[in-house]
C-alpha cells in the first residue's frame, strides 16, 4: 500500500505580495503560485486517495482558524482543510489565493497553525508530514517562539520547507541589494526556525527555474510474480533447483494520459452534482445493438440480445463458429510457474530482442536460502558469460511467455533481467545485400566499386562521426545523460493538462527548455564539427539536388514534353486501324491510334503524352472501357479480374493526375450499372467488390479540384442498389 502524505501550505496574501519586483513581469504572489500550482496538481495528477492537502492563508483581511480565540494568530485563515484534493476544491483555489489589503499576520503564528493541523489529522498514525512556508519577508514577525517552535516540529517528524521572494542564497548564489531593514531580520529569523528543525531554506527563484525540470512520477515497488523459479522438474528429479523469487517491474513504457469523450450537459450549475457535470460536461455511455435481416419484420432488420450471439473466427473470408463448450481446445492448459529450459551464449542474443518492458527477478524477502541460491546462479551466469533462456506462466490458464534471463550485480543488489522473446510469428525476416561488397551475377565478390565507400570516404566519416559525438573524451561527461532527458509528448500533454485545470480560459504555456533541449543540436558541437563536414563533403562528393517542379502535371503542359533525341515517337509508333479512334492532321491525313487488349496499358500510357488533343484522349479512355467490360464478359470465374482492375487503375491515376475526373467518372457510373443489371456475362458483384476494396470509385472534388462530385455522393456511390 502506498504511503500517507499530508502537505500544508502556508500562502503569504499581503498586500506587498501584489507588488512587483526587480523587473519581473508577475507579481511576488502570482510569481509564487507558480511554484504552490506546480506541487498541488503533481499531487491532484497521481489520483492518489492517500496524497492529502491544507492550505492556509497568512495576512488575510478575515481571521478564520481554530486557534484565534488565544489571540496572536489574526489575519490568519484556514482556506480548506486537510483532504484529499479533488477538482472541484482545485477549482475554487485561485479565487481564494488573491492579495488582501492588510499588512498584519505572523509567519511564526501560522507556523504553528500548521503544525497543529497536521498533529491533530494525522495523530500517531504513520504519514509523512510536509509544511510549506511560502512569503516575502516583509510583514510582522515574533521570533520569541522559534526555539520551541522548531523543538515541535522536530519532535513530530514533520519536514519543514520555507522559500521566499528575492530571499538571500549564498549556495544559490542570490542576494537582493539594498533590501529593507524588516525583511533582513524576518530571513534571519525563519532561516534559523528552518537549522533548529532540520528543514530546508531557499529562495523561490531556484524553486521556480527547478519547474522547468519535469516531474518524474515515482512508484512504489509491486510484485507481478511470486513463486519458483525452477531448472528441472522438482516432482521427477532429486536434482533439480528450486528458488524462491519475486518479480518486480523494471523498466516500463509510461503512456501519456489519452483523452475520452463528453458531451456538454445543459442544465443550470446548481442542478448538477459532480465535477464533469459542474463544468457543462457528461460522460458519454455507448450502448450496443445487434441486427440481423429479417424479411418478416417491418424494417427487414430485427433486434437480437447479445447472450444470441456466437463467437465466429475469421478462416479466410468465411466466420468459423466453435461453441462455447468446445473452446477449450483453442487454449492451452497451463500451470503457473516459472522454468528454465536452457543456457545460450550472451554474444548471441541480438540487441533488438531486448527492447520492450523489462522486469527483475529477486529472491524471496527475508528468505536467506533463497538469496543465496539466487546469487549463485547469477553469478555462475555472469562469470561464464552465458544467459537462461526460460518459460513464464504468470497464472494458471494464462498464456506463455518465452523469457531472457540476464545477470546483474551492482553493489546494492544482485538479480535476473528478465526480457520477453519473440516467437516465430513474431519475426519477419528481410535480406539485404551486403553494405561492404558488391555480389554480380556471375558470382564474382567486388570490393571496389562506384557504390561501395572508399577508405578516404570511410576514414572522412569516421572523423565527423567521432567529432559529432556526445560524450567529452577528456573527462568522460555525457551531454545528454538519460537522467536528465525526458519524453516531449508525456510531459508537454501533462503539463497542458495541469494548466488548464488551473486556468480554464488562459492559452496554453509553452513548452518548458529541459524538453526542448535534446531537440537542438549544441552549436559548440556544430561550430567543433564543421572542419570534419566540409571534408566529408568533399570527399563524398556531395552536390545538390535540383528542387522538384512544383504543380500537377496538366494537359496543356504536354507541349514542353519532347524527347531529347528530338524523334517524334508518335509517328514512329503510329499504326492505322479503320475501327479505331482517328483525328485528322492540320494537313488533311487521317491519323488513327489502336489499344491492344494484349498490351493496354502500356499503349494507353503513350496516348496520354501525345499532342493536344482532347478528343483522342478522350477516345481512349472510352476504348480502355470497353476492353475492361469485355474482360470482364469473357472471365470465366475471377480470372480476367485481376487484370481488369489493374487497368481501371490506370486509368482512374491518369484522370486524378491531369484532372479529367469528368472523363473517368462515366465510364465508372457506366461500368456500375452493367454490374448492377448483370448485363456483363452474369452476376458480376464480386468484381465490384474488388472495385470498392481498391478504392477505384468516383473522383471527388478532394482529389480533383474541376470534378463536380462531393465526398458524400463518392461514398454512397459505393451501393449497388442506388
Amino acid at each position: 500500500m502506498a504511503e500517507k502524505e499530508a502537505s500544508v501550505f502556508i500562502v503569504d496574501l499581503g498586500r506587498s505580495m501584489g507588488r512587483q519586483r526587480h523587473g519581473r513581469e508577475h507579481s511576488d504572489l502570482d510569481y509564487s503560485l507558480r511554484y504552490f500550482y506546480d506541487k498541488v496538481t503533481n499531487i491532484v495528477f497521481t489520483g492518489r486517495k492517500t496524497l492529502l492537502v491544507g492550505v492556509i492563508g497568512l495576512r488575510t483581511d478575515k481571521t478564520r482558524n481554530h486557534m484565534q480565540e488565544e489571540g496572536g494568530y489574526e489575519n490568519i485563515t484556514i482556506l480548506q482543510g486537510i483532504q484529499n484534493l479533488q477538482m472541484e476544491e482545485l477549482r475554487r483555489l485561485p479565487e481564494q489565493l488573491k492579495t488582501n489589503e492588510t499588512e498584519s499576520g505572523d509567519a511564526i503564528s501560522a507556523v504553528i497553525l500548521g503544525v497543529d493541523m497536521l498533529m491533530k489529522h494525522c495523530r500517531n498514525l504513520k504519514f509523512i508530514k510536509r509544511l510549506y512556508l511560502i512569503t516575502n519577508g516583509t510583514g510582522p514577525l515574533d521570533p520569541d517562539d522559534i526555539e520551541q517552535t522548531a523543538g515541535q516540529i522536530k519532535q513530530n517528524g514533520i519536514q519543514l520547507t520555507v522559500l521566499g521572494v528575492d530571499f538571500d542564497d549564498p549556495e544559490y548564489g542570490f542576494k537582493e541589494e539594498n533590501k529593507p531593514h524588516q525583511k533582513r531580520e524576518n530571513e534571519q529569523a525563519l532561516k534559523r526556525l528552518v537549522e533548529l528543525s532540520d528543514g530546508v531554506y531557499g529562495t523561490m527563484d531556484e524553486a521556480v527555474e527547478g519547474l522547468a525540470r519535469p516531474f518524474v512520477k515515482q512508484t512504489k515497488p509491486v510484485p507481478t510474480y511470486k513463486g519458483q523459479l525452477r531448472l528441472g522438474d522438482p516432482n521427477a528429479y532429486d536434482t533439480a533447483i528450486t528458488i524462491d523469487v519475486e518479480r518486480y517491474a523494471k523498466v516500463m513504457v509510461r503512456k501519456p494520459p489519452s483523452a475520452h469523450s463528453y458531451v456538454v450537459k445543459d442544465g443550470a450549475p446548481s442542478q448538477r452534482q459532480n465535477a464533469e457535470e459542474a463544468d457543462g460536461l457528461a460522460d458519454v455511455r455507448v450502448a450496443y445493438s445487434y441486427k440481423i435481416k429479417d424479411d418478416d419484420a417491418p424494417t427487414g432488420y430485427r433486434d437480437i440480445p447479445r447472450e444470441e450471439l456466437a463467437k465466429g473466427y475469421e478462416y479466410g473470408r468465411t466466420a468459423v463458429h466453435i461453441a462455447e463448450s468446445e473452446e477449450n481446445i483453442t487454449k492451452l492448459e497451463t500451470e503457473m510457474n516459472y522454468e528454465i529450459l536452457g543456457f545460450i551464449p550472451q554474444e548471441n542474443v541480438e540487441r533488438y530482442m531486448l527492447l520492450e518492458n523489462s522486469n527483475m527477478l529477486v529472491a524471496q524477502k527475508l528468505n536467506d536460502k533463497a538469496a543465496i541460491a539466487l546469487s549463485s546462479l547469477v553469478h555462475a551466469l555472469f562469470e561464464v558469460g552465458s544467459v537462461a533462456v526460460a518459460r513464464f506462466v504468470k497464472k494458471d490458464m494464462s498464456e506463455p511467455q518465452l523469457t531472457l534471463l540476464s545477470p546483474h550485480i551492482t553493489q546494492d543488489i544482485e538479480c535476473l533481467i528478465e526480457n520477453d522473446l519473440p516467437f516465430a510469428e513474431d519475426l519477419r525476416t528481410y535480406r539485404f545485400p551486403p553494405l561492404d561488397k558488391i555480389v554480380t551475377v556471375s558470382g564474382k565478390t567486388l570490393t571496389s566499386h562506384r557504390n561501395l565507400p572508399s577508405d578516404d570516404l570511410l576514414s572522412a566519416m569516421s572523423d565527423y562521426v567521432d567529432n559529432m559525438s556526445l560524450v567529452n573524451k577528456d573527462t568522460s561527461e555525457e551531454r545528454f545523460p538519460i537522467d536528465d532527458v525526458f519524453s516531449p509528448l508525456l510531459h508537454t500533454i501533462e503539463g497542458a493538462i495541469k494548466h488548464r485545470a488551473i486556468h480554464p480560459s488562459d492559452p496554453l504555456p509553452p513548452k518548458s527548455s529541459v524538453l526542448l533541449e535534446p531537440s537542438h543540436l549544441p552549436p559548440d558541437l556544430l561550430s567543433h564539427a564543421q572542419t570534419p563536414l566540409a571534408n566529408l563533403i568533399k570527399t563524398a562528393d556531395v552536390k545538390k539536388v535540383p528542387p522538384k517542379a512544383k504543380g500537377r502535371a496538366r494537359y496543356r503542359d504536354r507541349d514542353s514534353e519532347k524527347p531529347i533525341s528530338g524523334l517524334d515517337i508518335d509517328a514512329l509508333l503510329q499504326t492505322s486501324s479503320s475501327s479505331s479512334p482517328s483525328k485528322t492532321n492540320k494537313g488533311g491525313a487521317k491519323k488513327t491510334i489502336t489499344i491492344d487488349p494484349a498490351n493496354a496499358i502500356p499503349e494507353f500510357k503513350r496516348l496520354m503524352h501525345t499532342p493536344d488533343d482532347e478528343s483522342l484522349i478522350r477516345a481512349a479512355v472510352h476504348h480502355m472501357g470497353r476492353i475492361i467490360q469485355d474482360l470482364i464478359t469473357q472471365s470465366f470465374g475471377s480470372s480476367n479480374y485481376d487484370r481488369a482492375l489493374e487497368m481501371l487503375g490506370v486509368v482512374r491515376d491518369e484522370m486524378v493526375q491531369f484532372e479529367w475526373s469528368e472523363m473517368y467518372n462515366p465510364l465508372i457510373r457506366e461500368l456500375k450499372a452493367k454490374i448492377a443489371g448483370e448485363e456483363l456475362g452474369g452476376d458480376r458483384r464480386e468484381f465490384w467488390f474488388l472495385v470498392k476494396r481498391g478504392r477505384l470509385g468516383l473522383i471527388d472534388g478532394e482529389e480533383s479540384e474541376g470534378s463536380g462530385v462531393s465526398r458524400e455522393e463518392a461514398r454512397r456511390f459505393w451501393s449497388l442498389k442506388e
